[in-house]
């Protein structure tokens, strides 16, 4: 039986921190995944829209091996500065990739769109989330919120506010997965228009309210529900998140890990992976617990990371907050 971790957040994983930072005006916000020491990453696209920055090093056939920081960020490509603020602050404390006399801080970082949520987005010459980023360093720490916070804070699905989420599964042979998620989808993480989230089967000890699913299903359970009628979904919306684990890993079966993070997505979100999201899973494997997956446990250990995923989507929805200027409800005023 899987369990989740004592916080239930990617931060059970040895070796990770997270700080959010949130402008409220503007409805957007940053959350930094830190590493306390350099883990092994990679990454997996898979919507058709994607705002990255340093993701080809990523690859397994690249040099670098391992980075120091991964940046969510709202804001669209204004967003990517918040990489900028994360280096900076990283590069105060002595931390990247030493070359000589220099350090080099080594974050990726991928975005969001949230500039249609109704937050003022009149921010004058320069965006804010240089400053955000480097703000949401100094704020890491293994406890963090959820919902309206950080990356999360102006995020919005198929007829409801999105938010940031996160959850940890704890597996019988010791290893931890954790799963970090800024939820803007184009679709609904609900079953139609109910309470009941695409997620429940997954469910632990009832954290995203404990409804499992609706009986019978809903007549629209199937219905492609729209965010904004009047844009037909265009380029306004992407669902970003890290998977974690303490587990050793290369970067090629970290890659296998960002890759099987995805099938979350797909038992959480209808539908998903669309032309106009930017839908992404960043890797982590911090060594931390000196565990090798074995091949007893490899099936188990890649699908602990799709449902610890799933998991994080529906808490980061049901987490969300309603606030001055919403331009959509929140989970929790949702009835039936």
């Amino acid at each position: 039986m899987l369990k989740a971790g004592p916080l239930n957040l990617i931060t059970d994983v040895a070796g990770l921190r997270v700080g959010n930072a949130t402008d409220e005006k503007v409805k957007s916000g940053v959350t930094v995944v830190v590493c306390d020491t350099p883990a092994v990453a990679a990454v997996q696209v898979l919507g058709g829209a994607p705002g990255t920055r340093e993701t080809d090093l990523l690859e397994a056939h690249n040099t670098v091996e391992t980075i120091n920081a991964i940046t969510l960020s709202g804001g669209s490509a204004f967003g990517l500065d918040a990489a900028s603020g994360v280096q900076a602050a990283l590069r105060e404390k002595g931390i990247g990739f030493a070359i000589r006399d220099q350090v080099i801080p080594i974050v990726p970082a991928a975005i969001l769109f949230d500039m249609l949520n109704g937050g003022n987005k009149d921010w004058g010459r320069y965006p804010p989330y240089r400053e955000l980023g480097y703000d949401a360093v100094q704020a890491a720490t293994r406890e963090f919120a959820l919902g309206t916070a950080g990356a999360g804070t102006g995020a919005l699905t198929a007829g409801l506010k999105g938010g940031l989420g996160s959850a940890s599964t704890v597996m019988p042979n010791g290893v931890t997965v954790g799963a970090l998620v800024a939820v803007n989808a184009t679709g609904s993480v609900t079953v139609g228009r109910s309470r009941h989230f695409w997620a429940a089967p997954f469910e632990l000890d009832g954290e995203f309210g404990n409804l499992g699913y609706p009986s019978p299903l809903p007549g629209d359970a199937a219905r492609v529900f729209k965010k904004y009628e009047e844009l037909d979904n265009a380029v306004a919306n992407t669902t970003i998140a890290v998977i974690a684990t303490d587990a050793v890993l290369t970067k090629a079966a970290a890659k296998r890990l960002a890759i099987s993070a995805h099938d979350g997505f797909t038992r959480a979100i209808w539908p998903v992976h669309t032309p106009f999201d930017g839908d992404l899973v960043f890797a982590l494997a911090t060594g931390a617990s000196g565990i090798e997956i074995g091949q007893a446990d490899v099936v188990d250990f890649f699908a602990a990371a799709a449902s610890t995923m799933a998991r994080a989507i529906a808490r980061g929805v049901h987490a969300a907050t309603a606030v001055p200027g919403d331009i959509m409800p929140v989970w929790s005023a949702r009835k039936g």
